[in-house]
């Protein structure tokens, strides 16, 4: 299976250095007992080549390699281990990604024998992460994520580490290693790095409270990588963040306002995309950006729905956020099934029958397919234990007016003269602020009946 391209530069360190032709080999090990899983081995193939796609690499080939049992030094067989090295030298490939989790001896070992620099699952998305980390929090986030890799492999690295430094005369002992001393180094900036995104944490709480006084709701978008979230997120609030045809194409959260359909505000929040095999300690690295998700008022879980194992990636979605503490099935979870302008038209059938069966909201963020029904459902969920309302508002009181279309939703409004009578949709975390700005002789609950038109 051999995949063409552009040849470019990766951003792949190294003790064997850059790689200078870009030119890279893709290998999925699939171990005796794997098969039996949600996922095709073609499928996973097929995501490992497009996240070495996302960091501009030229696959020149990609193969699934079966392991009967697997090795502790090279994972694979011997004769594997001499196919792919003549492989890689016909090739003229300098790297070879293989899309598992490699041991640090593993590793050292397919190095020597391959005469390349081979990078395991982890260190690609790493890598991935650290070509993407815009902001200062994304950067301080990619980095800690990479030296707490990087700590748990300073085996992996040669002679010069085996040399001992220190210790002058007789009484005192050897010194101290160079792996000790790059392991104290690490540690030290892994712990100035926790305190960096400590005051980072402690920052998004402060911004988070200042929402929460301005009444303001978060919605958190999360989903797949390339499940359209970055295209959703632009049509949802308007604006041009990047979204491409890429895994991991945006990786820092954004933050924007939400309009909805009666006036209230919500906040949206585009997080990274979640994988499968997400690593543990990237997920631990992003704690910061994840709490975003934690503490949302309501998480839109977007599929692709178009994908052929959409039902697999949203298996690895729920994964990641029972990690994070967020129960998948819960109320405060609302699922949108994406890309629907991508099926035909017996499978659109089968997903609206689904969609509505299941409570999900089946969209297209490319064609804005949806959109409408999309936020609708948002704002009917937000409201989920709210009461309805019926005030008067002065005519003149324009501040209070206003105030209340920010706050609340307001349902209806009817012009009398002086007066402007409103009927309210008010969460239960806000009737302490809006009665109080009301004033509580003013403000009566409306009897189970309809509220009136505008």
């Amino acid at each position: 299976m051999e995949f063409g391209g552009e040849v470019s530069r990766a951003s792949v360190g190294g003790e064997l250095g850059r790689p200078d032709t870009g030119k890279a080999i893709v290998l999925l090990p699939v171990l005796r007992g794997e098969g039996a899983g949600t996922r095709s081995p073609e499928g996973k193939l097929a995501e490992a080549v497009g996240l070495a796609a996302a960091i501009s690499l030229d696959i020149v080939e990609a193969r699934i390699v079966p392991v009967r049992s697997p090795r502790p030094a090279t994972l694979f067989g011997t004769g594997s281990v001499d196919d792919i090295t003549a492989l890689a030298k016909g090739a003229d490939a300098e790297l070879v990604i293989v899309d598992h989790a490699l041991t640090p001896v593993q590793q050292r070992n397919l190095e020597r024998s391959w005469g390349v620099k081979v990078l395991d699952r982890t260190a690609l998305i790493l890598e991935i992460f650290g070509a993407r980390a815009q902001t200062a929090e994304g950067v301080l986030q990619v980095e800690l994520a990479h030296l707490n890799y990087q700590r748990s492999r300073l085996v992996r690295s040669w002679t010069h580490l085996e040399r001992q430094r220190g210790g002058f005369g007789f009484l005192g002992g050897p010194g101290e290693t160079q792996i000790e001393a790059d392991r104290r180094q690490i540690a030290e900036r892994i712990g100035k790095l926790e305190r960096a995104l400590d005051d980072v944490r402690r920052t998004r709480s402060l911004a988070r409270e200042q929402r929460r006084r301005n009444n303001q709701p978060v919605v958190a978008l999360v989903g797949y990588t390339n499940a359209g979230k970055s295209t959703l997120f632009n049509a949802l609030a308007g604006d041009h963040v990047e979204s491409k045809d890429l895994l991991f194409a945006t990786l820092d959260p954004t933050l924007r306002r939400l309009p909805l359909p009666h006036g209230r505000q919500a906040v949206l929040s585009d997080t990274v995309g979640f994988i499968s095999e997400l690593p543990t300690s990237l997920v631990a690295a992003f704690r910061a950006t994840l709490e975003e998700v934690t503490l949302a008022d309501l998480v839109v879980h977007v599929r692709d729905v178009s994908h052929p194992e959409t039902a697999a990636q949203a298996e690895d979605v729920a994964t990641t956020l029972r990690g994070i503490g967020v129960e998948p099935g819960a109320s405060a979870i609302l699922d949108v099934w994406n890309k629907a302008d991508q099926l035909d038209d017996a499978a659109r059938a089968a997903a609206e029958e689904a969609a509505r069966a299941q409570g999900a909201v089946l969209i297209s963020a490319a064609t804005g397919e949806g959109i409408g029904r999309l936020l609708t459902a948002i704002e009917d969920r937000l409201a989920a234990g709210s009461e309805l309302l019926e005030t008067t508002v002065a005519a003149h009181d324009g501040a209070l007016l206003s105030w209340l279309y920010r706050t609340v939703e307001v349902m209806a409004r009817r012009d009398e003269g002086d007066a402007i009578a409103l009927t309210l949709r008010v969460p239960a975390a806000q009737k302490a602020d809006v009665f109080a700005r009301l004033g509580l002789p003013r403000v009566e609950p409306m009897a189970s009946r309809e509220p009136f038109l505008p």
